[in-house]
């Protein structure tokens, strides 16, 4: 790195390229030198390398808190805390895919969050070709439109918790899930409300869940064309229901959702996501009691 005087000489638009464009370390003394340049450009370029470093560290206080269960876990004796979320439990179409990873110690991702608030696709997939990479381990888990219809879509997601939690190729010591219990689970396991956006393992698992699932879409739409499943994801959007009522449905559709039980003329008999009330507030208790 040149001297600070060095730096000083140099255009504004190349200091700005190193520093924000390229977020290379900053000198110490860099800043205050830019300040009382009395140049307007120089200035402003100390601002936005401030206004970063703020920017830095309110987002390294985020990834933090979102530690909060695993540091806890990891001090009470726990090496390996997995989490474990899963995706698709609201398409007319496709399967549910549950992701599980167990995170390095005190891992911390730039962005890492509930997949459903990373609207960006490049950025969800970016992310997860980190968490892959970076992962003490990790897998998915598929239930299959059938095992959705005949067990009903609650139990499907489970079923696909289950299997992601049983594919990981090394032993969780504990497990962190989003808002529910994996069954016949014999690893001490705590459901988490809201869990994707406030434990980073979870979050990480849906990242996982979420990319898979997207990327079994996109070639479920080159085998299905004209239904639009690149873009909606099975998703019940305008665009889906239209195809679905104008093509009518496929074997990938599940039969035991209203809108696509509409379309072959059968009567509704799945319209809930998840169990009735009384499951559901056992699971909030389960929750608050560990």
């Amino acid at each position: 790195m040149p001297t600070l005087e060095a730096l000083l000489e140099k255009p504004i638009p190349e200091l700005k390229s190193l520093f924000i464009d390229h977020a290379r370390r900053v000198p110490r003394g860099l800043v205050e030198a830019l300040e009382t340049d009395p140049r307007q450009g120089a200035q402003h370029l100390a601002k936005r390398i401030r206004a970063r470093w703020r920017s830095n560290r309110s987002e390294g206080q985020r990834l933090h808190s979102l530690l909060r269960f695993e540091i806890e876990l990891w001090a009470e004796g726990y090496s390996f805390v997995a989490g474990v979320d899963e995706a698709g439990m609201a398409p007319l179409a496709g399967p549910v895919v549950a992701g599980a990873v167990i995170l390095p110690r005190n891992y911390k991702l730039r962005g890492l969050n509930d997949s459903k608030k990373i609207l960006d696709g490049e950025t969800r997939e970016e992310m997860a070709k980190h968490i892959k990479h970076d992962a003490v381990c990790w897998s998915f888990g598929f239930a299959e439109v059938e095992e959705i219809d005949r067990l009903n879509i609650y139990h499907a997601g489970l079923l696909a918790m289950q299997r992601a939690f049983q594919g990981l190729s090394c032993v969780p010591d504990f497990v962190l899930v989003d808002a529910r219990r994996i069954p016949n689970c014999s690893t001490p396991q705590r459901g988490i409300i809201r869990g994707d956006a406030l434990s980073a393992s979870i979050a990480a698992a849906s990242i996982i869940a979420k990319t898979t699932r997207d990327g079994y879409m996109l070639e479920l739409d080159r085998t299905y064309a004209g239904y639009g499943f690149a873009s909606h994801k099975g998703y019940p959007t305008p665009e889906h229901c239209r195809a679905l009522k104008e093509l009518g449905a496929l074997p990938i559709h599940r039969r035991s959702f209203a809108r696509v039980r509409q379309v072959l003329g059968l009567d509704p008999v799945q319209t809930e996501l998840f169990e009735p009330a009384a499951d559901a507030s056992g699971e909030v208790a389960s929750a608050q009691t560990h």
